[in-house]
């Protein structure tokens, strides 16, 4: 098995500008925005407050999992394709040819629920305005900023995403404030934490919350980003172990503590008819215009998330494109070093976000949202594989452990207990009729990318290796 200088050949076709910082506010930055501040909400009247805890905490669990066995193979191996390229290697070129497209549609999708999202959070301000018209200029606005340089990408990123940090945090203190009356609410006695009584944390029982997991698994997407900006990245061996550090941390951080506040303060039935809970606090705390800043910092911070998309739906198409997987067309870049025409193609994807003309704006949305859950999850489970794969073809081929700079603790127990996991969440939701036709759209999608591998491409690429 070569080394890594040896490996990274393909990553070095690209920059590597990309900082640590900005490798921290990427993937920070990719997960902080609609499953928080719109989906958190729904997911408490789903599952209850103690469901709802319990849900984002099993979530952190396999995003941990997941974060460090992504870990073990983007520090040996930082190029850019990430997964879809360990898949390749050490599953088998199907694997990674069907996670790659699965991770494709999914990450594209989401840049789709994004601009929805964008588009009814702009009918606060401009209520007769369609919402198809606002996705349709926030594309305009994050193809041209994906279009200019992964630098000028990166940077924008990381004060996106800096802006949505810095208001999570001011929700969470303003939201303790107003549970102990500090801050005292717009007709409202102070909640305390009568919201979260043990009679009511679980009203649905405890087998919701493998059901509601699936929101919980969108909200967590974009972590992995990690691993696919390994090839764009500034001392790839340094940065992506501090990045995987600090992320988990706070992300687990940022959403439980959110989820306590809001639990606390809105009763769950009441959370499933409110349109951002977020907003609706900050109104009732009386802070002047505190609804339309918290509506622009949402706005913000979906934005982000849709750019983050973007670029890693974009750079995922342009590493297949180089392994035979996906169209020659896609591997081209710009003299600005982008691949300019995997990003089109990214963005007329994106465009069954304008289905909003036609149809409900809110259906397009669970729909989209949860093709991309399902392809997270699904991606997440090849991660893990990839890495138990992995460790067993070091060894044999004479690796030492000592030589890994960094390792996946207690193997194999990690990746299977991952793959485990995901296999569960992916099983209650055939008992969801809303998200069953989801599931079964999800998988016949993977077995179809198998199949179409083996018929279509599998020779042609032997050929030509």
């Amino acid at each position: 098995m070569s080394k890594v200088g040896d490996q990274a050949v393909q990553g070095d076709l690209l920059n590597r500008s990309m900082k640590s910082r900005h490798l921290f506010m990427l993937s920070l930055g990719g997960v902080i925005g609609t499953g928080l501040f719109l989906n958190a909400g729904y997911t408490i009247n789903q599952a209850g407050p103690g469901g709802a805890i319990l849900g984002y905490l099993l979530g952190g669990l396999i995003l941990y999992m997941v974060m460090i066995c992504l870990g073990e193979l983007a520090v040996y191996m930082p190029v850019t394709g990430s997964f879809q390229t360990y898949a390749t290697r050490f599953i088998s070129p199907s694997a990674g040819f069907s996670l790659g497209w699965m991770y494709f549609v999914g990450s594209a999708a989401t840049a789709g629920v994004e601009f929805t999202a964008a588009g009814i959070l702009m009918k606060h301000w401009f209520p007769d305005v369609p919402v198809w018209i606002w996705c349709a200029l926030f594309m305009v606005l994050l193809f041209s900023l994906n279009a200019l340089s992964t630098k000028a990408f990166a940077e924008t990123e990381f004060w996106l995403a800096g802006i949505k940090v810095v208001a999570v945090i001011l929700f969470i203190v303003i939201g303790v404030g107003a549970i102990f009356g500090l801050i005292p609410l717009e007709d409202r006695a102070t909640p305390a934490f009568t919201n979260l009584a043990p009679s009511g944390l679980f009203p649905a029982g405890i087998a919701i919350v493998f059901v509601t997991m699936m929101n919980v698994i969108f909200s967590y997407q974009g972590s992995e980003m990690v691993g696919i900006a390994a090839g764009e990245t500034e001392d790839p061996q340094k940065n992506i172990p501090k990045a995987i550090r600090t992320i988990l941390i706070r992300i687990i951080v940022f959403y439980i503590a959110s989820i306590i506040v809001l639990s606390a303060i809105f009763p769950a039935s009441e959370l499933g008819l409110l349109e951002s809970p977020f907003v609706t606090l900050m109104n009732l705390a009386g802070i002047p215009y505190a609804g339309s800043i918290m509506n622009f910092v949402i706005l913000t911070a979906i934005l982000s998330v849709g750019n983050s998309c973007l670029y890693a739906s974009t750079r995922l198409l342009w590493s297949m494109a180089k392994e035979g997987m996906a169209p020659k067309m896609f591997g081209r870049l710009s003299k600005r070093k982008v691949p300019l025409n995997a990003l089109i193609f990214t963005m007329v994807f994106s465009l069954f976000s304008l289905l909003t003309s036609v149809m409900e704006a809110d259906a397009v949305f669970v729909l989209l949202m949860s093709i991309a859950g399902i392809s997270v999850t699904i991606s997440w489970m090849g991660i893990a594989t990839s890495q138990l794969m992995f460790r067993r073809k070091y060894l044999k081929n004479g690796g030492q452990l000592d030589e890994l700079k960094y390792k996946v603790p207690f193997y194999p127990f990690i990746p299977l207990a991952c793959i485990g996991f995901c296999l569960v969440i992916l099983v209650f939701l055939a008992f969801d009729p809303t998200q069953r036709i989801g599931l079964y759209y999800g998988v016949g999608f993977f077995i179809a990318c198998v199949l179409f591998y083996k018929l279509k491409l599998e020779k042609k690429n032997k050929k030509s290796a």
